[in-house]
């Protein structure tokens, strides 16, 4: 056991086994958010490194064992989160805490065969969450093929609304635009919820106005997000092909959803027998046995007329040069896939098209679920995603009862700075409210602030 912390917490009781990058990504986070965490990995150097930079508790040993999950305060536990690289191990350390303790559980699972049975897994050994980074990401991705313009695409209400992030590009129409210009004369359909301008981020009110260069993120119904794009004179139609580098996991996730999609997908791996696998997996995509970083192959295969490239190899550098000779020889749509989050002002300053996190696409939902289990208050948390670099976060919370903010003219609230509340869905209708229109108990509503750490809809309000 190593370094102890102060039992007089306000926050939830948190058990984090495996100590890679999503485990020290949720240490972070969690601890910054009030909970007291206690870590188990096997490596004890780890572990003691860990406890120490966060002022936490660490045990080293095996997170499946019974008498280790003992002595790390299972019993005290509310929630057990296993991050190992092991979906075998991560399943077992949460169905022995679920046995012996009263907490919840959430395993990482990366397994195809697992990801296609989590419903069944989750119900039959009582898990809360079962999380696949992968699938995820590739989710985000095949979202951004299908609206390439887009930077970023993600999905609110079960997928009725989008958050949409794109650049404003030279003589754009909404160059030197105001919010207010564009809501009366170009679309009232649309939310504009946060805007980047040299690396500062703005919660916009109808006077501000665009300009050229500028990171928009809006929202919409699904349906109408497209329509605004071509309206301001973005093409939107979704890519017809698209090549991968790299053909693990991510890749392969990928492809399926790209091929339901009706897109052809090539694939170029440079180990042989995955190359096999992968052919009998994908047997409508193109497998490609080579280096993926040899040029003379790239240009083989066709590089410099696809309309989208996706680097997916597992190593960041490796990616990040593939992103970038892509965006030299071809005019594709690039997504790049980073796992480390060093060096992320150098990273920003590349043109890396669009950029996907896969361990913070699993910390989000992680996050998402211990801020709802701690509010015991009238209304919940159903999905959460940050933005610019975690300085803005979009929250939609689900209002199960009547508080200060239901039935009241979203006007004549007394709500905090920095905050926009961007739709509310009201029995699957997306509503982008005005001023006259109110809360009602039953709605899931967005909220989009710089303000962090909201765990109930009334803390919009001052």
């Amino acid at each position: 056991m190593f370094k102890a912390k102060n039992p007089i917490h306000p926050g939830l009781n948190i058990i984090i086994v495996g100590c890679g990058k999503v485990g020290i990504t949720l240490i972070e986070q969690l601890s910054k958010e009030g909970h007291d965490i206690t870590i188990i990995d096997k490596n004890a150097m780890k572990v003691q490194e860990i406890a120490s930079t966060y002022d936490i508790m660490g045990y080293a040993g095996n997170g499946a064992s019974y008498n280790v999950q003992i002595e790390a305060g299972i019993e005290q536990a509310d929630l057990i989160i296993a991050v190992t690289n092991s979906d075998e191990l991560n399943l077992l350390c949460c169905t022995v805490a679920t046995q012996v303790g009263n907490c919840a559980g959430i395993a990482r699972v990366r397994t195809p065969d697992y990801s296609s049975e989590s419903t069944y897994l989750r119900e039959k050994l009582g898990l809360a969450l079962i999380i696949n980074p992968e699938l995820e990401a590739s989710k985000e991705a095949a979202r951004i093929l299908y609206l390439p313009t887009a930077l970023e695409v993600n999905t609110f209400a079960h997928g009725q609304a989008e958050l949409i992030k794109f650049k404003v590009p030279q003589n754009n129409v909404l160059d030197n635009t105001t919010i207010a210009f564009l809501g009366k004369n170009i679309t009232p359909d649309i939310l504009i919820c946060a805007i980047e301008r040299n690396g500062e981020v703005y919660i916009p009110s109808g006077d501000f106005r665009m300009s050229a260069g500028d990171i928009i993120s809006f929202v919409a119904p699904r349906k109408i997000a497209k329509n605004f794009l071509e309206k301001i004179g973005f093409k939107t139609h979704q890519v017809k092909n698209t090549m991968i580098i790299g053909g693990g996991r991510a890749a392969y996730y990928l492809a399926k959803q790209l091929l339901q999609m009706g897109i052809s997908v090539k694939i170029i791996e440079i180990d042989k027998n995955r190359c096999e696998e992968l052919s009998i997996l994908l047997p409508r995509a193109i497998i490609i046995h080579g280096d993926g970083t040899d040029q003379d192959l790239l240009k083989e295969e066709g590089i410099e007329f696809v309309e989208s490239f996706v680097a997916l190899t597992g190593m960041d550098e490796e990616n990040i040069l593939l992103t970038l000779y892509a965006r030299q020889v071809s005019n594709a749509k690039v997504i790049t896939k980073i796992n480390r989050f060093t060096f992320k002002s150098v990273i920003n300053t590349l043109d890396l098209g669009s950029v996907v996190y896969p361990r913070y696409i699993t910390s989000e939902a992680i996050i998402a679920y211990v801020r709802a289990k701690k509010n015991s208050m009238g209304s919940n948390i159903e999905t959460l995603y940050h933005m610019f670099d975690h300085r803005v976060e979009a929250i939609e919370f689900r209002v199960y009862e009547s508080s200060k903010v239901t039935n009241v003219p979203l006007m004549n609230l007394p709500l905090k700075k920095d905050l926009l509340i961007s739709f509310i869905n009201r029995n699957g209708k997306i509503l982008i409210p005005s001023g006259q229109d109110s809360i009602q108990v039953g709605d899931t509503v967005m909220v989009v602030t710089t303000h962090t750490g909201f765990k109930d809809i009334r803390d919009i309000l001052k």
